[in-house]
């Protein structure tokens, strides 16, 4: 094991991948000047020994999706990096209407395997066009994968995995992941996608949570336990395909659910987690789902606004604590 940070350790992810394959290559603005986002590709090129596979892009992100989506079909295997959630929308068609449908569309003779890196959430002071976390719209494409790590080694693994996929992989990392530091195997591995993490065992309360706020969740389920309140915390990993076994078996175990997301509250991906429970699990369940989410708003530059739409531990125990007192 290495400590590291997850910027290093998917630098690591990639720098392995395009030694193995060299028909993997990186794409995206500014990606040699800087880079590209939080300075993750610097170096890259080098490396790998062929700067050639990294390639600065102009400021299009229909250009750059569209492209490798071409690439892609035409048997490269494209890591895009679009450098905030919020340019998704720019490039749109080409990842809803074209990748996500080609290989479906064309009886499984094109593959589309690429990759679109898309940090996401609140930082400080970014705005409203630099925080939104929209995992939850991709849910709803069918192709598409969805992927959300949780730590520099769940980083790493994921996005190995998600360069090998045959299938376009939406890749969202929240920015404050960066600098996060953590454990990382020295060895090969492979993150299998539809597999949560039980990131800590409990009994009385099921939390169900991906991203950042899995570490947000292990924070308040230490509070909780200095309470006498024993939480499972469940790491989803990834959102298409998603567990829903391990979170079933769990909650048929503790009977009390939290699940928890920086995305808004209203139609998050939360929502779907709740009503498989209701469907699948109703009657194991002591109490209704506790959902938490950020408000229906624009993120605030002001930081006391923003402050208002971060979803921190301390919301994730006070929803733990209603859920025991129902």
């Amino acid at each position: 094991m290495s400590i590291k940070n997850y910027r290093d350790a998917t630098f690591d992810a990639m720098k392995e991948e395009m030694i193995r394959d060299g028909s993997v290559y990186a794409i995206a603005e500014d990606i040699n000047g800087n880079g590209g986002t939080h300075g993750r590709y610097s170096g890259l090129g080098e490396a790998i020994g062929d700067p050639g596979r990294v390639i600065d892009a102009p400021i299009s992100e229909a250009a750059i999706v569209g492209s490798a989506v071409g690439a892609a079909m035409s048997g490269l295997r494209p890591i895009v990096d679009l450098r905030f959630s919020n340019c998704i929308p720019c490039a749109m068609d080409e990842i809803v209407n074209q990748a996500a449908k080609s290989r479906y569309m064309f009886g499984g003779q094109a593959k589309v395997p690429m990759v679109i890196r898309a940090p996401d959430g609140i930082l400080k002071m970014q705005g409203a066009h630099h925080t939104d976390c929209l995992e939850a719209w991709f849910t709803h494409v069918p192709g598409l994968q969805v992927v959300v790590p949780s730590t520099p080694a769940e980083g790493k693994g994921l996005l190995k995995t998600a360069i090998r996929n045959d299938n376009p992989v939406l890749f969202f990392e929240h920015k404050k992941l960066m600098s996060m530091t953590g454990e990382v195997p020295d060895e090969e591995y492979l993150i299998p996608f539809g597999k949560a993490r039980i990131a800590r065992e409990g009994s009385d309360l099921t939390v169900v949570v991906y991203g950042i706020m899995a570490s947000r969740a292990l924070e308040a389920a230490e509070q909780l336990a200095q309470e006498g309140i024993s939480a499972e915390v469940i790491d989803l990993r990834t959102l298409s395909p998603w567990d829903k076994e391990t979170v079933l078996t769990s909650v048929r175990k503790t009977g009390r659910v939290v699940v928890a997301h920086e995305a808004v509250r209203q139609s998050g991906f939360g929502a779907e987690i709740s009503a498989t429970i209701a469907e699948e699990a109703f009657d194991a369940l002591k109490s209704p789902v506790v959902r938490i989410g950020a408000p229906f708003v624009p993120i605030p530059m002001a930081p006391n606004l923003e402050d208002l739409c971060r979803v921190l531990p301390e919301n994730i125990y006070e929803g733990a604590r209603a859920a025991m007192k129902r």
